[in-house]
């Protein structure tokens, strides 16, 4: 029976999975394999399904970065922070582009003569700071993913969605079995994991809040903080900050949904609390609160999340663009072009790439352009996109065959001949997903016969 024979032509227009007969998936080729190569009387006596499973992943991996057509794109509008998040899937980059109002894509070229290195804090007088445990306490925002440390009475919540008011989940800690939300003894609500936090039915007066405890709070530094307020219902809202000796310093009251910034400084005489704490409290007398708040940052100012190098980097306007030629003139070399480096030799713009944080760094000129990233994966981010060209199919087994048989001991006067096959299948395999067509490759060779005037 042939393959298409139980898919009728309107099936297939009627259906979005186009041009889908050039593939192959890769459980087919699992299966396949054991049909065509597994039997007594065969190369591969006996094997277990799981082991050409584990062979035809790694066959699928290592194709993809040089054999199979696995490149991918994304495309974002650059934000004011010139970065862009590696997608899930990314292994490397094929190239980086900017697109201009006409859909055409300018190369951006990599840097490789700047970084965004790791700023621990420091004090006063540039001494490295250290949390309890003795290690270097990282710059950027005190709260976000930190140590959230609860009391003998607390909730930590761990919420990623809310609505207002209400907990779509949350997680007991630290109450007892006869404590419940709302409990007059249950003061404080723990915890911010990066994702918004809800503040529910909060009685009104005194602590009654969100609070994260044992984080380096400087007496007489500033601080910036931001947060936003998008399910505020009730109550009167307020950040406090509380430095090393116990002094405490405020921010002012807020009673509405908007994202606040207000810069304080650490050390005032608000009231006494536990040392080296910040938590959001309901101030109203009167009001049960109820808020949910989110992008929540607490910094010190001047030791901002980011290092020194990167915000110079992106902040400057870039040597690339500061180019002035007049007549074939390089006037600001004064007419001399020794030393010459060609990443510079363009006015595309430039990046580099943070494996560390997983983002791409832009120069400064790239901010608000439609940026391309083509990009390698190893087709194996999802089950529809494991699977494999017809072009490559003889590849797959001939590598899976080879790989099993390298693996044992009866089979070992067998490799060099199996591994010279799937050589040769491999390149093959690149010869015909090259896709070299003759009519295209002579008209080619024809434009370049053709003598432009300069």
């Amino acid at each position: 029976m042939g393959l298409l024979d139980d898919i009728t032509q309107a099936q297939y227009y009627a259906e979005n999975d186009y041009g889908n007969y050039q593939f192959t998936s890769l459980e087919d080729i699992i299966n396949q394999f054991l049909v065509a190569y597994v039997r007594e009387d065969k190369i591969i006596p006996k094997v277990k399904k799981v082991n050409v499973a584990f062979h035809a992943h790694r066959a699928m991996q290592e194709l993809s970065f040089d054999t199979f057509k696995s490149i991918k794109s994304q495309e974002i509008t650059l934000p004011p922070s010139n970065t862009m998040i590696l997608p899930q899937d990314y292994v490397n980059y094929t190239k980086v582009c900017w697109v201009d109002s006409s859909g055409i894509k300018h190369l951006l070229y990599p840097t490789s003569k700047t970084s965004n290195p790791t700023k621990p804090q420091v004090d006063s007088d540039d001494d490295f700071l250290f949390d309890s445990s003795g290690n270097l306490i990282p710059s950027g925002n005190l709260i976000a993913n930190g140590n959230f440390i609860g009391g003998s009475e607390g909730w930590a919540l761990n919420e990623t969605n809310f609505s207002a008011g209400t907990l779509t989940s949350r997680t007991a800690t630290t109450l007892t079995a006869t404590e419940t939300l709302g409990d007059p003894d249950v003061g404080w609500f723990y915890g911010f994991d990066g994702n918004a936090v809800a503040a529910y039915d909060l009685p009104a007066g005194e602590y009654w809040g969100i609070r994260q405890s044992n984080i380096p709070i400087i007496s007489g530094e500033k601080y910036k903080i931001t947060y936003t307020l998008s399910g505020y219902t009730s109550g009167s809202w307020k950040w406090y900050i509380i430095d090393g000796e116990g002094n405490s310093s405020g921010t002012t009251e807020v009673t509405a949904n908007g994202t606040y910034e207000e810069t304080i400084t650490a050390g005032g005489t608000d009231a006494n609390y536990a040392i080296n704490t910040v938590f959001f409290r309901n101030e109203s007398t009167t009001a049960t609160g109820n808020v949910v708040i989110d992008n929540i940052s607490i910094v010190r100012v001047g030791d901002e999340e980011t290092s020194s190098t990167w915000t110079n980097y992106k902040s400057s306007t870039p040597s690339e663009n500061q180019d002035d030629y007049q007549d074939d003139t390089y006037w600001p070399n004064n007419q001399k072009r020794y030393g010459l480096d060609p990443q510079h030799a363009q006015v595309n713009g430039s990046f580099y790439i943070d494996d560390r944080l997983g983002r791409i760094h832009f120069s400064s000129n790239m901010s608000g352009k439609t940026v391309i990233l083509d990009y390698i994966s190893d087709s194996l981010g999802t089950d529809g996109e494991m699977q494999v060209h017809k072009f490559a199919e003889e590849a797959m087994y001939r590598w899976i065959l080879h790989a099993i048989a390298a693996g044992r001991i009866q089979t070992q006067q067998l490799v060099p001949r199996l591994k010279k096959e799937k050589i040769a299948a491999i390149r093959q395999a690149k010869l015909r997903l090259s896709n070299i067509k003759l009519e295209e490759l002579t008209q080619t060779l024809r434009g370049k016969s053709k003598h432009i005037k300069h």
